[in-house]
């Protein structure tokens, strides 16, 4: 980031300081998955460590093994997705894209029905 501007860090400073409600999904020591509070999708799930991260690409001062529970987690999260809905994407944003500036997963089912998806992607042999 360049000036002056402030970094945005929502999951430190409102859901994991409890200045806003969340509802959980799934837990561990260091990681938290829970609903989206202003979802974009019928399903949005973010999955955030517990302790500041900046990024993907930026660990800060956190190791690798911290970001293979978030990735753990973010798997097992995406597969009850999967499982219930039958499709599920997930994604992470960097640099500009990264509104809140800690490292933070979206889990989403978006909503298409099965034709939906197979006209925009195909019908893979």
């Amino acid at each position: 980031m360049t000036g002056t501007a402030t970094v945005s860090d929502f999951y430190c400073h409102q859901a994991l300081a409890g200045a806003v409600p969340i509802e959980r999904v799934k837990e561990t020591e260091r990681v938290l998955a829970f609903h989206h509070t202003n979802p974009s999708y019928p399903v949005h799930i973010v999955v955030i460590p517990k302790e500041h991260v900046p990024s993907l690409t930026d660990l800060g001062n956190s190791g690798e093994d911290l970001l293979h529970e978030v990735v753990a987690v973010v798997r097992e999260v995406a597969a009850g997705v999967e499982k219930e809905y039958g499709s599920c994407s997930v994604k992470t944003n960097l640099g500009m894209y990264q509104e809140s500036k800690h490292q933070h997963w979206h889990v989403l089912y978006r909503g298409e029905s099965e034709a939906q998806i197979r006209d925009m992607y195909g019908n893979h042999d």
